[in-house]
C-alpha cells in the first residue's frame, strides 16, 4: 500500500524562524477544512519513508512501516483562514518533526479532517480577564485566538511567553504590534539564555514561575488576578504547567474540566 496516496494537503509556506523552530502553512487539496474554535488542535502525518532533515539524529524508536506517523499540533491561524498554520519545534530524535522539517513548499502532508480540543475561549464571558502563558511553540493556540476574535473581548488579555533565546520567541513582532494597537492587550516575553544574544537583551530573563511570584502580572493588569475575575491558560513545557498550577491552587484557581468548570486551562506538550 502506497501511504503517499493518503497525503491530502500541500505545504504553501515553510519558514524556519530559528534552528529548531518552523512555521508551516498547510492547504487541503480538493477538500475544505471545517470551521474550528481558536485554540483547538489537529493531527498531521507523514509516511515513515519520508526523508528526514539534516539536523536530525537517530530515531529513538523506528516508526511502523505500514502506517503514517501522526502527531497532534495546535493551530496558529485564524479560524476563518483557508490555509492552516502550525508552529513546530524540531525533536532531533523524533519520528515526525525531522520529516516535517525536510518539507518544502509544494510538498504533500496528511492532516486530520477536523480540529478538536477544549482549550478555547468560546465559553468564557468576554468581560473576564485572560492570562495566556506559554513556553516555546505553546504560543501557537494563543495566536489563533488573537487572530480570530479574542481582541474583541472587553476584559484584559496578557500573553506571557518564555523561551531560551529571543529567536525562539515566535510571533514576537506580531505580538509587540498588537501590544501597541490594543490598550487591553499586553505582551510580556522572557528568555533564559540572554548570554547567547548577539545584540544583547534588555528584557526579562527569569523563568515564568518567578515572574508570576514577583507580582509582575499583577502590575501589568493593575489588579491581583483571582478566580472571580481571571482565567489562566497554560500551554507548553509540562514542568512550567505543573509549576504554575502549584502556585495557582492556593489562590483558589481550579482546573477546568468538562463536568466541573474551573479557571485553569492547560495544554501540555
Amino acid at each position: 500500500m502506497d501511504l503517499t496516496d493518503q497525503l491530502n494537503c500541500v505545504i504553501t509556506q515553510s519558514v524556519q524562524v530559528s534552528p529548531i523552530m518552523k512555521i508551516i502553512k498547510v492547504k487541503p487539496v480538493e477538500w475544505k477544512f471545517p470551521e474550528f474554535e481558536a485554540g483547538q488542535f489537529v493531527a498531521l502525518g507523514l509516511p515513515p519513508n519520508a526523508e528526514r532533515c539534516e539536523a536530525s539524529t537517530d530515531e529513538f524508536e523506528a516508526p511502523k512501516p505500514d502506517r503514517l506517523i501522526k502527531r497532534a499540533y495546535s493551530i496558529a491561524s485564524s479560524s476563518t483562514d483557508e490555509t492552516i498554520e502550525f508552529y513546530v519545534t524540531l525533536v532531533h530524535s523524533g519520528q515526525l518533526t525531522p520529516r516535517m522539517f525536510h518539507l518544502n513548499i509544494g510538498d504533500k502532508i496528511w492532516m486530520g479532517k477536523k480540529a478538536v480540543g477544549m482549550f478555547t475561549l468560546d465559553q468564557i464571558s468576554p468581560e473576564r480577564n485572560v492570562i495566556l502563558i506559554a513556553t516555546g511553540t505553546g504560543v501557537a493556540p494563543y495566536m489563533s485566538m488573537l487572530r480570530s476574535n479574542a481582541l474583541k473581548r472587553t476584559g484584559k488579555i496578557v500573553v506571557l511567553h518564555g523561551a531560551a533565546n529571543s529567536w525562539d520567541l515566535g510571533y514576537s513582532s506580531e505580538l509587540k504590534l498588537l501590544d501597541t494597537m490594543f490598550p487591553n492587550f499586553h505582551y510580556y516575553p522572557t528568555i533564559t539564555e540572554a548570554y547567547k544574544e548577539p545584540s544583547g537583551w534588555n528584557g526579562d530573563t527569569r523563568f515564568i514561575g518567578d515572574i508570576w511570584e514577583s507580582g509582575k502580572v499583577e502590575e501589568i493588569l493593575g489588579f491581583a488576578p483571582e478566580p472571580g475575575n481571571t482565567e489562566v491558560f497554560l500551554c507548553g513545557n509540562p514542568r512550567m504547567v505543573d509549576g504554575m498550577k502549584e502556585m495557582l491552587y492556593p489562590l483558589g484557581f481550579k482546573d477546568h474540566k468538562k463536568k466541573s468548570p474551573g479557571e485553569i486551562h492547560a495544554e501540555e506538550f
